[in-house]
């Protein structure tokens, strides 16, 4: 594994971790210099006060300041572009969340699609694409309602 893409992994499983932990601060500023998309759905927030409004109008938070779910991303897929200072990645995510009256199960699963470029010798999101695809009950997660490939109600 390239120096780069043990770089663009960490970029992708700090996502993971901190909206794990609730921190949406914390994952508004992986994507300062970033939109968020989805398949079907206008081009979304860009830059982190976007990103900060979004999570926090669409994550529900628990008394422990988390939204009790854990974010795994597995299958990633790390494209470099030495020249041009860019790279992609592929991934795979899925949600598990539980709660007292909760059981342990995975909410929802599907791809991220993402693109980076190298500012200064570091690597940020310049894009996500999130592409949910399996979705079990999220109405203990999400703060909205959301269809398969990006559709939202």
């Amino acid at each position: 594994m390239s120096g780069h893409q043990a770089e663009i992994e960490k970029l992708l499983y700090s996502y993971a971790e901190r909206i794990d932990l609730g921190n949406f601060a914390a994952v508004a500023d992986l994507f300062e210099h970033a939109v968020i998309t989805t398949p079907g759905v206008p081009p979304g927030p860009s830059g982190r006060a976007a990103a900060l409004e979004m999570y926090t109008k669409s994550t529900r938070l628990y008394e422990d300041g988390t939204p009790r779910t854990k974010h795994v991303t597995t299958n990633i897929i790390v494209e470099v572009d030495e020249e041009s200072d860019t790279a992609t990645a592929r991934s795979y995510f899925t949600v598990f969340q539980a709660l007292e009256d909760f059981p342990l199960q995975a909410i929802i699963a599907g791809r991220y699609h993402d693109k980076f470029e190298r500012v200064d010798g570091n690597w940020r999101f310049s894009q996500r694409m999130m592409i949910p695809e399996l979705m079990g009950d999220l109405s203990r997660h999400l703060l909205i309602d959301i269809q398969a490939a990006g559709s939202v109600k």
